[in-house]
């Protein structure tokens, strides 16, 4: 009976996650409430459970979603500042097209722009395929995971760009919103999907030019 109750102890992820809660309250103290805080936290472990195919570090995980969505909640609230232009990529799993969109901005950008990206029904992982056609580019993607789209993203975003998640997105005034039609990279080989990166890379080089040169 102890031995099930140690068990039960440490396959039961509240414990870390009220801990983790703890650390996000202390650093967003004063831009939002501890209660908010706890609710992200659990919800966003809540939504990658969902699709993970490996729960290991899933509680990790779940922290560095929340602070980055506590983030994107306290820019919209304004009590972070937002030096660089916000882009959000949104596409159905979250695991290939707008995973590659990130992954290039971010590699031509720099801190010029920073960038999130989110799926409306996240994969359980990036496509493998995925990984390889950046790994080309010299782009390593095995620390980024697919993520839910969360309300709290899109208000941070300056530019929402959608790739075939239909009206997923919500739309909020003042924002900039651009729909890629893009060929899903899931079942595709290696060079049809390499097709696809250096389609994405030119709509990133045009997005960029724009966004750094005349402002969001």
């Amino acid at each position: 009976m102890t031995g099930r109750k140690g068990q039960d102890g440490l396959l039961a992820p509240d414990s870390v996650l009220h801990r983790a809660a703890e650390r996000l309250a202390v650093q967003f103290t004063g831009m939002v409430g501890a209660e908010t805080v706890e609710r992200v936290v659990f919800e966003s472990y809540a939504a990658l459970a969902r699709t993970a195919s490996v729960s290991t570090h899933l509680p990790s995980l779940a922290e560095k979603f929340s602070r980055d969505r506590l983030t994107a909640l306290a820019q919209s609230r304004g009590f972070l500042p937002k030096p660089v232009p916000e882009v959000l990529y949104v596409c159905v799993q979250n695991s290939g097209r707008s995973q590659m969109a990130a992954a290039l901005t971010r590699h031509l950008a720099g801190d010029r722009v920073h960038v999130r990206s989110a799926g409306s029904q996240p994969g359980e992982g990036i496509l493998a395929v995925v990984v390889e056609a950046l790994a080309e580019k010299g782009i390593d993607v095995h620390e980024e995971f697919p993520k839910p789209l969360t309300d709290d993203v899109v208000r941070a975003a300056d530019a929402v760009v959608t790739m075939g998640c239909g009206d997923a997105c919500p739309v909020y005034p003042g924002k900039r919103y651009l729909d890629w039609d893009l060929a899903d990279p899931a079942g595709l080989d290696l060079a049809a999907v390499r097709e696809i990166r250096d389609d994405i890379e030119a709509r990133v080089r045009r997005l960029l030019e724009e966004l750094t040169t005349s402002g969001a």
